[in-house]
């Protein structure tokens, strides 16, 4: 009988090793509960033995160090421009670097401006030429040369025409499309800067924090003249912050 006793004492403590390498104690964590072990239980009766089967641990046995890490969290993440790349862009492309800015909206305005100012460009400088070959024409006194015909309707006469009058209409439309011509270019030349401005201004003030705070009250008000018996009404301006 002590023999068989001590038989089981080694057998239980076997399965014990056995038991605490297949659940190991796991780290001090501050979410982990607290966890047990527990081997199987022999029980001697007689010459009999009766064998327990040992609990299950789902704590020690789900518990995974790098579960925190394999955790997939939504971050939300705020876009914050840079903006001298912002200038660059713009620089580079008029509008590109509004489109790093993501103000889509102000794309189609400074495209179309500089669409609009480039066909006034091109026609101002198409009529300038054809102005400018007509003015040479009646300068030169030369009767083969007569280009500025092509301003009257057909039919009319060259001799029924003030010749010193022509040239004074044709310098003047000549002046008027070059002034017309340098204009749009100039406009084009400050679009061009204006969209590098806006851009850097845009990037800037993109996380300028506005207040619900802020606000704008205009309201009527009796404002007294000390000249005039009767007092003015007018409107008051306030600006709260």
């Amino acid at each position: 009988m002590k023999f068989l006793r001590n038989i089981t004492l080694t057998l239980a403590l076997s399965l014990s090793a056995t038991a605490a390498a297949q659940y190991p104690e796991t780290p001090d964590t501050p979410d982990a509960e607290p966890e047990a072990v527990v081997t199987e239980a022999f029980v001697m009766h007689g010459d009999s033995m009766v064998v327990t089967a040992a609990d299950t641990v789902p704590v020690a046995a789900a518990y995974d160090p790098l579960s925190r890490f394999n955790e997939w969290e939504e971050r939300e993440t705020t876009f914050n421009p840079d903006p001298t790349r912002a200038v660059w862009m713009s620089a580079l492309f008029p509008g590109l670097g509004q489109i790093y800015n993501r103000r889509y909206w102000k794309l189609p305005i400074i495209v179309g401006g500089y669409l609009g100012l480039g066909y006034a460009t091109s026609w101002n400088n198409n009529m300038l030429n054809d102005y400018q070959k007509a003015y040479r024409d009646v300068m030169d006194n030369d009767p083969s040369t007569n280009s500025y015909m092509n301003f009257f309707p057909p039919g009319t006469e060259e001799s029924s025409l003030d010749r010193s009058w022509l040239q004074k209409l044709l310098k003047s439309r000549k002046d008027y499309y070059r002034r017309n011509r340098d204009l749009c270019i100039i406009c084009m030349v400050g679009v061009y800067f204006l969209a590098m401005v806006d851009a850097y201004v845009d990037a800037s003030l993109s996380h300028f924090d506005i207040t619900p705070e802020l606000s704008m009250d205009v309201t009527p008000a009796v404002i007294p003249d000390a000249r005039n018996r009767l007092p003015g009404i007018g409107l008051s301006w306030a600006l709260n912050f």
